[in-house]
Formats: C-alpha cells, structure tokens, sequence
C-alpha cells in the first residue's frame, strides 16, 4: 500500500530536516579491482611485484543534495576504477624506469608513500573528499587485500 506524506507537511519540509544521511556502497557486495603493487622496503615477499583482487567498500556521510542523494555512486566507482588494472609504487621504485621503458608507464599509479591498503584507504579517501560536493562530511573506505588483511581509516 502507498504512503503519502500527510498535507500539512510537503516533501521539501521533511527532506529539509532529515538531517546527516549515510551511504553505504559496497558493504555486502565490495566494488572489485585488481592491481598489483610491491613494498619496495619490505623485507619480505611483499617486496617483489604481485597483484591483487582487492575488495573495496565506502561510507559517505552528509546531507542530501538536490538530486536527493548523499553522492553520485558513480563518482565513487570512477575514482576507485582508476586504480583497476594498474600497478602501484611509491616514488623512487626503479619499478617506474622500467615500466616507462616499456612503454606501459601509462599503467603505473606512483604514491608519495608505499602502496600499503592503508595507504591505499587514506589516499581513496583523500580524492573522493576533494571531488565531493560540500555537503559531505565524512568518508570512510575499507581496503581488503586478501581474506585476512583489511584496512581502513
């Protein structure tokens, strides 16, 4: 059955006072990338070029705009797509000259800091709160690696 909004309240009014709204994209059904990286510093096996099929998911928090949502999803999904199927490095990976060399420099993302989840959660981030309309007031992104390995910020 149909509900309506009584008369003596218009819709304008009651989305005018519903206040902070939270978006949850991704929470049962993760946004899919693969990329690969390497920790250039690690001691590790992190240390030599391995990709990944991470698992992303994001919360955005703020007002509804005019268009009757607290962010475009697409906004979000272009800002993660642009890390799909690229390499990830921290500057000064020798990694980068020879990508370059290669002709795939294109297909390389190089981060001021190593290419951690966390540092990939901070920095998705950081982006989306650039392009984000002003009404936003709070975004958090999850990063799942693998199965056991899952950071946010």
């Amino acid at each position: 059955m149909a509900r309506s909004i009584p008369t003596e309240k218009s819709e304008a009014d009651v989305l005018e006072k519903t206040g902070q709204r939270t978006l949850q994209i991704g929470a049962d059904n993760p946004i899919r990338i693969s990329s690969g990286h390497r920790i250039l510093h690690h001691d590790g096996k992190c240390s030599r070029p391995h990709g990944h099929n991470y698992e992303i998911s994001v919360e955005v928090t703020g007002e509804l705009t005019d268009e009757g949502w607290v962010v475009d999803k697409g906004v979000v999904t272009d800002i993660i797509d642009a890390w799909d199927h690229m390499f990830l490095v921290e500057e000064g990976d020798p990694l980068v000259d020879a990508f370059e060399e290669s002709g795939d420099g294109d297909a390389l993302v190089v981060l001021d800091h190593p290419p951690t989840a966390e540092v990939m959660s901070v920095l998705l981030e950081e982006r989306m709160l650039d392009v984000f309309p002003d009404t936003v007031s709070d975004v958090s992104v999850s990063v799942r690696e693998t199965g056991e390995l899952c950071a946010s910020y």
